[in-house]
């Protein structure tokens, strides 16, 4: 390795630098194409078999995205000043170019404002403004009506929403379908050469399409917020919507990403002013961290690996990994300059160089190999983190062992300006106790596996959507109002799929007797609507009304409770129903009857939205429930029945989670162990080594479990991570610590020297850490903030284990052959 920095880096300083400089220069304007995808695909998990089904129900109903927008005015909902005012926002918002129309309590029809017989609805519909609608009963319909209660109107008939359908584009997701069935195909192994040609053109196509689209859809809810300002001072207005989570998501983590560079930039310079007192020391930091997160960034753009909430981070990351790195670095130089008085810049440059190239090395591959746990996670956005920051890491090492040695070189002899060391007692107190005081470091231990242990008891997956965002956010406030107002916010649609192969003699229960002529016909509108049907569809209604969590469901059932309303009293028969299915306008046939039931599949659809704010809800179990309830609803020979849409989703990844926690940390710690094997060539050192970085990591599941902080997409990925840049302390101090040992073979002054050298460049690094993690707390997503919080607490926590249990282990356990 001598022979290589002497030729190619030492030898050549400006040459180096210069080439170095070019390539970085090309992946600056690859940085550039960088992007963020915060859509809802990037909470879900890889090869979900929910998720196909999601889309072939979203496609069979013609599901398209919506925005909801909540308005309470200042007077009553029915009076000319609020409807002259959602005539003029709804019109507004219909001269946009992406919405396709706006529902509202105008344009809704008016069934029993007053109650007219199912023929004469079929003949005209009425909306609120019509004058034959009477208004009282117009606002007890609201009110009291299935169709409208908790969805279009709050229960004090205060507040209503606007849902603005936003026009369907095919033409995306006819590339999703396209790329989606090749892409299974590739995973099945039963993909053609010619077939991948395909997927490889379809996703650069796609890629392309999409980021226009998603460019319009920005502009889109720029405009929409537009009007919210136009009208803010007449009336209070919350957006919500999928499509406007995403587009603040991307841009919370602009904000973030913008905010931790700049504000962790800034902290850098600050400590390394304090600890150096010198420009350089400042400077070359500053440098090398530049140039590796802008090569980084080039390497992601050029590949095309999108941000997500979960790797907006990234870059606070990359920049506290680098400046360990760094630190390491600087600190050996100044011990050695300070040591030797009349050694040439040469010698101080290359013993630096060599001397932490090794430990340095397998620390970063310890770091990578963290990282790279997190592919195992099975969440799209983990995974991309894991290989992203793997990378990342790499640059760093890379770029900090060519510009370190080419630039020191060519600067004259820096001697330390000041010795902090001299008047830190960090390391002092720490090394007395490791010598004086060795039972307390112990019971410590003991205490934090104890803490760790029933805190990890506790630990649970649940989480709300909404408790992503901090509470001043528009987000937060927009689905507050929706999830405790109007119905709910996290949709789940029970289906159940009609049985058509029974035949009437063979069918053994008394409830359900299928009509013969519905064999022969049975995708007849006529034939369809059966009244045993109807029954088991009313059944079902009720039953996910009745419970807890549930704010709004919609179902044919909803129809079925108006219709016997418009009946006098008396349930709808199948020829009414059907008179409806065939004779009602398409327009409101597509917003009371066609999203509910598909006649062509014999089924039958429940939209069920979730109160997500409710603390009591328990996702898994709650799912659970339902399944199990509805089997003794559902008669197995009559129907079966699924669960689908973004609460299964969303629960699905919520309970992966303490598998892909358990995946990861598995693998990370088998990898480390194995490391520190080959490193220490020894196991008694591997066994001290891997403990020493166990306990501390055990506090964060302790400190989750006993204050109630959930695990969640961001919170797995902490002891990963945090054990990869961790060990780098574990590392150094080991190698320093045999070099201290081979001077007198004194287990105790070698640790008094380890101490000395290596424990001010541990705390320096781990200053830096605490420092940068800290700046993740001005985020506005809540599990970026408990990210932060944690990792400081754990980096805090594993250098008291390396200064303080690791080389107690060592003078205990002797490892060393005199």
């Amino acid at each position: 390795m001598k022979s290589f920095f002497d030729r190619f880096i030492i030898n050549s300083p400006k040459s180096v630098l210069l080439g170095l400089f070019v390539i970085i220069a090309v992946l600056g304007y690859f940085s550039t194409k960088l992007e963020i995808d915060a859509s809802s695909q990037t909470l879900m998990l890889e090869n979900d078999k929910d998720l196909k089904l999601t889309r072939q129900i979203n496609k069979r109903y013609n599901n398209s995205d919506i925005l909801v927008l909540t308005l309470t005015p200042k007077d009553d909902l029915l009076s000319q000043k609020t409807i002259d005012l959602i005539k003029a926002i709804s019109s507004d918002l219909e001269n946009l170019s992406r919405v396709d129309s706006v529902t509202s309590i105008l344009t809704v029809p008016m069934l029993q404002s007053p109650v007219r017989e199912i023929k004469d609805l079929v003949d005209k519909v009425y909306l609120l403004e019509d004058k034959e609608v009477d208004k009282k009963l117009a606002k007890k319909e609201f009110l009291t009506s299935p169709l409208y209660k908790n969805a279009l109107v709050s229960a004090d008939f205060k507040t209503t929403s606007l849902v603005i359908n936003l026009t369907r584009d095919n033409k995306y997701f006819e590339f999703i379908e396209k790329r989606n069935n090749l892409i299974q195909k590739q995973r099945d192994g039963s993909i053609s050469k010619v077939e991948e040609e395909q997927l490889d053109t379809l996703k650069t196509e796609f890629k392309t399409y999409r980021d226009r689209l998603r460019e319009l859809e920005h502009q889109n809810i720029l405009k929409v917020r537009a009007i919210i300002k136009k009208y803010e001072n007449q009336v209070t207005l919350f957006l919500g919507g999928v499509t406007m989570i995403a587009d603040d998501i991307i841009g919370f983590v602009k904000n973030d990403l913008l905010i931790y560079g700049s504000s962790l930039v800034l902290i850098l310079i600050t400590v390394l002013w304090v600890i150096f007192r010198q420009i350089v020391w400042i400077t070359l930091p500053i440098l090398i961290c530049t140039l590796s997160v802008v090569a980084t960034s080039g390497l992601l753009g050029l590949f095309a690996w999108e941000i997500t909430v979960i790797s907006s981070n990234f870059i606070a990351l990359q920049l506290i990994i680098t400046i360990s790195i760094v630190l390491h670095l600087i600190v050996r130089y100044r011990e050695l300059s300070g040591k030797f008085k009349h050694p040439s810049q040469y010698k101080l440059v290359i013993n630096t160089i060599l001397s932490k190239l090794n430990p340095s090395f397998f620390a970063i591959i310890t770091t990578i190999a963290g990282f790279g746990s997190l592919v195992f996670s099975g969440i799209h956005p983990v995974i991309n983190l894991g290989w992203m920051m793997s990378a990342g890491i790499a640059m760093s090492l890379l770029i900090s062992f060519i510009v370190f040695p080419a630039v020191m070189i060519m600067c004259e002899i820096k001697r330390p300006h000041k010795q902090l060391q001299n008047n830190s007692s960090l390391t002092t107190i720490t090394s007395y106790i490791v010598e004086k005081k060795p039972k307390y470091i112990f019971i410590a231990t003991g205490i934090i596996i104890l803490f760790s242990i029933s805190g990890t008891m506790k630990l649970k997956v649940e989480n709300s959507f909404i408790n992503y965002f901090k509470k001043d956010t528009q987000i937060y406030k927009g689905m507050e109002v929706i999830d405790k107002k109007l119905g709910g916010t996290t949709p789940l649609d029970v289906i159940i799929d009609f049985k058509v192969e029974e035949k009437k003699e063979d069918v053994s229960f008394d409830e359900f007797s299928f009509e013969d002529e519905f064999q022969a016909t049975s995708n007849d509108a006529q034939y369809w609507f059966t009244q045993n049907k109807m029954d088991l569809i009313m059944k079902v209604h009720d039953y996910l009304e009745s419970l807890d969590s549930v704010g709004n469901v919609q179902s044919l059932a909803t129809l079925l409770k108006v219709g016997k309303t418009l009946n006098n009293d008396v349930n709808l028969d199948g020829f009414k129903l059907a008179l409806l299915y065939n004779k009602l306008p398409e327009k409101y046939k597509n917003l009371i009857l066609s999203p509910y039931i598909n006649i062509e599949n014999n089924q039958a659809r429940f939209n069920v939205r979730i109160k997500d704010s409710n603390p009591d809800l328990r996702r898994n179990e709650f799912l659970q429930k339902i399944k199990k309830d509805l089997a003794q609803i559902i008669p197995s020979n009559v129907a079966s029945y699924k669960l689908t849409n973004l609460m299964v989703l969303y629960n699905n990844m919520l309970q992966s989670l303490f598998d892909s926690q358990i995946k990861t940390l598995g693998f990370v710690v088998a990898i480390l162990f194995l490391m520190f094997i080959i490193l220490f060539r020894s196991l008694k050192i591997a066994f001290i080594a891997i403990i020493t970085n166990i306990v501390p990591i055990g506090i964060v599941f302790g400190i989750m479990g006993w204050l109630g902080i959930p695990l969640d997409i961001m919170t797995i990925t902490i002891a990963a991570i945090s054990i990869g840049i961790g060990v780098d302390d574990t590392i150094h101090y080991i190698h320093r610590f045999k070099e201290e040992y081979k001077k007198d073979h004194n287990y105790v002054e070698a640790m008094k020297r380890s101490h000395a050298s290596i424990g001010y460049a541990m705390y320096y690094t781990t200053l830096a850490v605490v420092l940068g993690f800290s700046i993740l707390v001005l985020s506005n997503l809540i599990p970026t903030i408990y990210f932060g919080l944690l990792t400081v607490i754990v980096m805090i926590t594993i250098l008291s284990s390396a200064l303080l249990l690791l080389p107690r282990l060592l003078i205990i356990f002797k490892p060393y052959n005199n």
